[in-house]
């Protein structure tokens, strides 16, 4: 009697890898939403190479160089029916075949060198979506944009590496191209704003009435750059840290007001230019006293902002940035902070 041998059975071969990348990850790599993708696809022809199952979009190499291309031609102010035109014959005369600079998936490397029409430099590669999104005035592609990153990396990480960078490009551009772009900034630092709001909700719940004074965040006067204070309000808030945010160009006689009544652990002055860094206010914060005689305290003062630079005031902290900021003020405030469980 033979030997049974089992049957033998050869390996499947591995799947290939599905080509190209999905419609959400170039829709964030380009600054457009899912849905405008769509519609340039059935509008103008300028749809992906490749759908899996007939249903699923992958994007090719080719097919992203043309979406970059027709991304390009629009935030210029070319009518969308020509860009795509334009867009499509550009792309066929282009090699077919994987370009070897791409990351997995072909998004490429994590950092970007260009970003549409805006000077960028070397950051991280959500920039160039964000700001080709500015450019073009898409509202609902930046808000899913911002909403996405502050999702994703956390706020410090979203405001430091990309939201800053892209203001500071439109900025630049804005300065180099006799005041055209005015409108891509205010409708960019709008947007971003919004985003940092959504981030302080729900609200947390505020500080006992025996526990630390609040975090006192405010602009001195004739300072009109909120954005910068406002992430720090909403990483606060992230953090779990009371607050009293006061905004943009705060008279000097209601912040003093403000901190007498409030009593804070720590009253926050930001200062975008050297011209609205007022070191006298300063000093007449931190020597603001509140409390019955015999138990008066005063403010931690924090300088925040470019327009301290250089002005070094004794006793009063200077942090250089968001993650930096938050830091500090943690450390203050706990430092004041009953102990649990103390007597």
């Amino acid at each position: 009697m033979g030997e049974d041998r089992p049957t033998e059975v050869s390996e499947p071969a591995a799947a290939p890898a599905e080509a190209g990348v999905t419609t959400g990850a170039l829709a964030r790599r380009l600054g457009v939403s899912p849905t405008t993708l769509r519609s340039w696809d059935r509008r103008y022809g300028v749809g992906p190479a490749v759908r899996s199952d007939g249903r699923h979009r992958r994007w090719t190499p080719q097919d992203v160089a043309m979406l970059e291309e027709m991304c390009r031609l629009t935030s210029a102010g070319v009518p969308p029916a020509e860009a795509a035109r334009t867009a499509r014959k550009g792309v066929e005369r282009i090699p077919y075949g994987p370009d070897p600079a791409e990351g997995a998936g072909g998004l490429g490397p994590q950092r970007s060198q260009a970003a549409g029409a805006l000077p960028l430099g070397d950051v991280r590669q959500e920039c160039r979506g964000l700001a080709r999104a500015a450019v073009r005035l898409d509202a609902p592609a930046m808000d899913d944009q911002l909403a996405s990153l502050v999702e994703r990396h956390g706020l410090v990480v979203a405001w430091d590496e990309v939201m800053v960078p892209t203001l500071h490009a439109v900025g630049r551009k804005w300065e180099s191209s006799g005041d055209r772009y005015v409108e891509v900034e205010h409708l960019l630092s709008w947007h971003i704003s919004r985003i940092l709001h959504r981030a302080t909700e729900p609200a947390r719940p505020d500080a006992p009435a025996t526990g630390p004074g609040p975090v006192v965040l405010a602009c001195v006067p004739g300072e009109q750059h909120s954005l910068p204070l406002q992430a720090l309000h909403a990483g606060l808030a992230e953090l779990g840290l009371p607050t009293r945010m006061f905004g943009a160009a705060v008279p000097t006689e209601a912040l003093t007001a403000a901190v007498r009544r409030l009593g804070p652990t720590a009253v926050v002055l930001w200062a975008q230019t050297r011209s609205t860094a007022d070191v006298p206010l300063a000093r007449h914060v931190a020597g603001t006293h509140w409390g019955v005689k015999g138990a008066r305290n005063h403010p931690a003062v924090v300088l925040g902002g470019p327009g301290w630079a250089g002005r070094p005031l004794r006793g009063m902290l200077r942090p250089p940035g968001l993650r930096d900021a938050l830091g500090s003020l943690r450390g203050l405030y706990d430092s004041v902070a009953p102990v649990p469980g103390g007597c």
